[in-house]
């Protein structure tokens, strides 16, 4: 990596794939759902869901949601569901939210600390807003809780925004009832060939880098390799770096990043053709490209 960093003359590696907010960059796919998001907060919507399949850059969405959900005044907090055994979701919940020393101490059970903070927002009018990842892969008690804090009627609720993120495929696997009472659901599609060329230009001159190291052919081939899918045109054009690098080469052209797919990409590694699949029970909100328009 570093003959690679020398030849382009980057300070750090450009396509690191972590989920640092100077990483994310704002594709049309992620403005439109973070306009979305907005909108679900500021109507005071109760859930939205996030669909998208995987390496479409849902997690470092969630991240940046709930930047941009507490630049609004919200209180924003994060948390993903992957890997959680039954029992651990509310603690860890309790754990991001910013409550004082004595309301953690008070000896009482988790959900009614939880609730007592959702009531204390809603007499200052503060919406809190939950961003729960991988809700496809929440264990059954999380499932039920959250269900719980999108259908409760009680005042105590009423300034509680739930957003979740869920692929294509774990859609079956949310409970029905949950699903149904989403306000929008919100599609996290690949990207084009100019949101792509737009992302390789913007991590590039992130690191010092020159923004047109990779030709507009070499952008249309890695955006057609990789499918418009965030996490595979991270990949692939680390490893046309690194391909080029080899080379010498003092631009990245198609052929090289055809190369670089069919000889360095690990068998497996990556996917061409992110599956979608459609759920009518989630309805998309019509008003909301315009709401963006006002707004962004």
């Amino acid at each position: 990596m570093a003959m690679v960093r020398e030849h382009w003359n980057l300070s750090a590696p450009p396509f690191d794939g972590s989920l640092e907010p100077a990483t994310f960059y704002s594709g049309g796919p992620q403005e439109e759902a973070l306009a979305r998001l907005e909108w679900l907060t500021l109507e005071r919507q109760r859930f939205g869901l996030v669909v998208g399949a995987e390496g479409c850059g849902k997690s470092h969405l969630a991240a940046m949601a709930v930047r941009r959900l507490g630049g609004l005044g919200a209180e924003a907090v994060m948390l993903s569901l992957r890997g959680l055994a039954v029992g651990d979701w509310l603690e860890l919940l309790l754990d991001r939210l910013p409550l004082d020393r004595l309301s953690r101490a008070e000896p009482l059970r988790s959900w009614p600390k939880l609730e007592n903070r959702l009531r204390e927002n809603t007499l200052m009018e503060r919406t809190t807003a939950i961003v729960f990842d991988d809700l496809d892969s929440a264990p059954s008690d999380a499932s039920e809780g959250i269900t719980r804090l999108v259908g409760a009627a009680e005042p105590r609720y009423s300034r509680t925004v739930v957003v979740a993120t869920v692929t294509p495929q774990g859609l079956a696997s949310v409970p029905l009832g949950l699903r149904q009472r989403a306000a929008v659901r919100i599609e996290l599609s690949p990207w084009n060939v100019d949101d792509v060329g737009a992302f390789l230009a913007s991590s590039l001159h992130r690191v010092g880098g020159v923004e047109n190291i990779f030709s507009t052919d070499a952008i249309a081939t890695l955006t057609r390799f990789a499918a418009g899918v965030p996490r595979v045109v991270s990949q692939l054009a680390q490893l046309s770096l690194i391909a080029a690098a080899g080379d010498q080469l003092p631009q990245i052209d198609a052929v090289t990043v055809e190369r670089a797919w069919r000889e360095l990409a690990p068998s497996g590694a990556v996917e061409t053709s992110p599956a979608e699949t459609e759920d009518e029970t989630l309805p998309v909100n019509p008003r909301v490209r315009v709401v963006r328009r006002l707004w962004g």
